[in-house]
C-alpha cells in the first residue's frame, strides 16, 4: 500500500471522526506529508474503512524505512504515530470552547464528546484496551471485576538502553503534569501530542479533566491539579470530590489513600480517578446502620464489604462533608492495638482513607474506606496488605479502583494461566515450569474441588483467582470480616461519637 494512499486513508479517517472538517482535508493533509518529509500528494479515493492502528502501522512501517522511525520498536513507533496524530487534533482552546458549549445543554454531552475524542485521536489505543482480559467474579459481596492489564507496551530493551545517554530533563515534571499536553515525548516519557484536558473548577482551585490512556473501566478519567504538588488527602479532599460530582454528576470519582502502601503509584501529583462506571462497592448492602452524634439527619452505614467502609448520604454535600470532616479527624489519630491498628509509630503517621464520592439522584453519597500502612518485620509490604500467599496473583498495592471491586492484576498472568492450563491437562507439575512454580502452593488448594477438562479449566482458574481477589482485599481491610473484627469497627464508632 503506497504512502500516498495512507495518507488519504487518514485523512478520510479524520474527517470520518470529526478530528477535522472538509475544508481542513487539504491543510491535514499537507501537515502529514511534512512529518513524512514529503513534497508529492494526490487526492485518492478510500475503499474499505480499516481500523486506525492497522493504518498508522502502515504509516510506521514506511517512516521506519525512510530512516524516520530510528529504531522499529514499539516505544519508537509510539513517538512517531502519537506525533502523527497531533496534527489532526484541534488545539486545546477551540476543545475547551466546544467542550463548554456542549456542557450547557448537559454534562453528559460534553463528556461525550470529549471521549469519543479522546479515543478518535488514539489518545486511548483502543486496539490495546481490547487485549485486556476481563471477566466477573461472583462473591457474598457482590459481583466484582477483574482485568489482566495488557493495554500499557512492554518495556524496549533498546530503548531503555539508549535513553541512558539522553540529557535528564524537569518538564514535564511528572506523568500527571499539565504541561503534559502536546509533549513530544521522549524514550521515557510517554508522547503526549494527541492529549486534550479541559480546565475545571475543583473547590476553588485548578484542576484538569482528562482520560486514562488504559482505561480500566468505561470513561475512566482523570482529575489533576494545575500545580504539581504531593498528594495530601484528607477533609478538604472530599469538598473537591464532592464539587466534582456536583460537576459531572453522571460520573463517580475518588482518590487513592495520600500515604505509601496504601496510597496510588504517583503520589508526587495530586490526582483523582473517576468515571462512568458503577463498581460492585456501590451496589454493595448495608451491613450496619450508624449513627454518628451531631448528624443524625446524615444517613450512615457500614456496607457489606471486605475491607472497613463508612457510607454516608444526605442531599446537602456540606452535611456530608461536615461528617467526613470529623470521620478523618479521629481516624487520622485512631489506635487499637489489639487489631495492629496503630496512628502512628515514631512519629510517622499511618491511617488514611481512601474516599469515594457518587450522586444518589439528589442525594450526595460518600465511602470512606479506612486504610492503614503499618509494615512489621513479618509483614515488610505492609499489615494490611496482600498476605505473601496471594502474592502470585496480587502483590500491588491496593488502591482506589481495588477498593472499589475491581482487581487490576500483572500482565504476567495472561502467559501464566496459559502455562497452568497446560500443565493442568498435560498432567505436568507446577514444579517443572518457571513461570507456574510461583502458583504451585496456590493449586495445591483448590485442585482436589474440581474435575478438569479442556472446556471448564480456564473458567476455574479465573474463579480462583477472583476468590483469591476477595482474600486480598480482606487482607487489605484494618478491621476483618470477624467478631474480633466487628467489634473493633464499633470501638472506633464509639471514639467518633465521644
Amino acid at each position: 500500500m503506497n504512502i500516498n494512499y495512507l495518507i488519504c486513508e487518514l485523512v478520510d479517517y479524520a474527517l470520518k471522526n470529526e478530528l477535522i472538517e472538509k475544508d481542513d482535508k487539504a491543510y491535514a493533509a499537507s501537515r502529514l506529508l511534512e512529518a513524512l518529509g514529503l513534497y508529492e500528494f494526490s487526492e485518492e479515493t478510500v475503499g474499505a474503512h480499516r481500523e486506525l492502528h492497522l493504518i498508522l502501522s502502515d504509516i510506521c512501517d514506511f517512516a521506519f524505512e525512510k530512516g524516520l522511525i530510528e529504531n522499529d520498536s514499539v516505544v519508537y513507533r509510539d513517538l512517531f504515530d502519537t506525533k502523527i496524530m497531533g496534527l489532526l487534533v484541534d488545539r486545546p482552546s477551540n476543545v475547551v470552547k466546544k467542550f463548554y458549549e456542549l456542557y450547557k445543554k448537559s454534562p453528559e454531552l460534553a463528556t461525550d464528546y470529549f471521549y469519543r475524542l479522546s479515543t478518535s485521536s488514539n489518545y486511548i489505543r483502543e486496539d490495546r484496551i481490547k487485549k485486556d482480559l476481563k471477566w466477573k467474579h461472583s462473591s457474598e459481596y457482590g459481583e466484582v471485576d477483574l482485568t489482566v492489564n495488557l493495554s500499557k507496551p512492554e518495556k524496549d530493551p533498546k530503548a531503555i538502553a539508549a535513553a541512558k545517554f539522553l540529557p535528564q530533563t524537569d518538564y514535564p515534571k511528572c506523568a500527571l503534569c499539565h504541561e503534559n499536553e502536546g509533549f513530544c515525548g521522549t524514550l521515557t516519557k510517554a508522547p503526549r501530542q494527541n492529549l486534550r484536558q479541559i480546565p475545571f473548577d475543583m473547590a476553588g482551585s485548578d484542576w484538569y479533566l482528562q482520560y486514562s490512556p488504559y482505561v480500566y473501566y468505561n470513561e475512566h478519567c482523570i482529575a489533576l491539579s494545575r500545580e504539581h504538588t504531593p498528594m495530601k488527602v484528607n477533609a478538604l479532599t472530599v469538598k473537591k470530590i464532592l464539587n466534582f460530582v456536583e460537576t459531572f454528576p453522571h460520573y463517580f470519582i475518588g482518590s487513592n489513600a495520600g500515604l505509601p502502601v496504601v496510597g496510588g503509584s504517583i503520589l508526587t501529583h495530586d490526582h483523582m480517578q473517576g468515571g462512568r462506571y458503577e463498581f460492585a462497592l456501590e451496589r454493595a448492602k448495608v451491613d450496619t446502620p450508624l449513627l454518628f452524634r451531631g448528624f443524625e439527619d446524615v444517613y450512615a452505614c457500614k456496607i457489606h464489604w471486605p475491607m472497613a467502609v463508612i457510607r454516608i448520604r444526605h442531599k446537602d454535600k456540606e452535611r456530608v462533608y461536615e461528617l467526613a470532616e470529623k470521620i478523618f479527624d479521629t481516624w487520622e489519630k485512631y489506635t487499637d492495638e489489639s487489631v495492629d491498628v496503630y496512628a502512628f509509630t515514631d512519629g510517622e503517621p499511618h491511617n488514611a482513607i481512601t474516599p469515594i464520592a457518587r450522586r444518589r439522584g439528589e442525594e450526595y453519597e460518600l465511602d470512606l474506606a479506612l486504610r492503614n500502612n503499618l509494615v512489621t518485620e513479618e509483614f515488610p509490604l505492609g499489615v494490611f496488605h496482600p498476605h505473601p500467599e496471594h502474592h502470585n496473583i496480587k502483590k500491588e498495592n491496593i488502591g482506589l479502583i481495588e477498593v472499589a471491586g475491581l482487581a487490576v492484576l500483572p500482565s504476567r498472568l495472561k502467559d501464566e494461566i496459559a502455562d497452568m492450563k497446560a500443565c493442568i491437562l498435560g498432567g505436568i507439575d507446577f514444579d517443572a515450569l518457571e513461570s507456574t512454580q510461583k502458583h504451585k502452593a496456590w493449586f495445591e488448594k483448590f485442585k482436589d474441588n474440581y474435575e478438569f477438562t479442556e472446556a471448564n479449566t480456564d473458567s476455574i482458574i479465573k474463579e480462583e483467582i477472583g476468590k483469591t481477589f476477595i482474600r486480598v482485599l480482606e487482607d487489605a481491610s484494618v478491621f476483618k470480616t470477624d467478631k474480633a473484627g466487628k467489634d473493633a469497627f464499633q470501638r472506633y464508632v464509639d471514639f467518633v461519637n465521644q
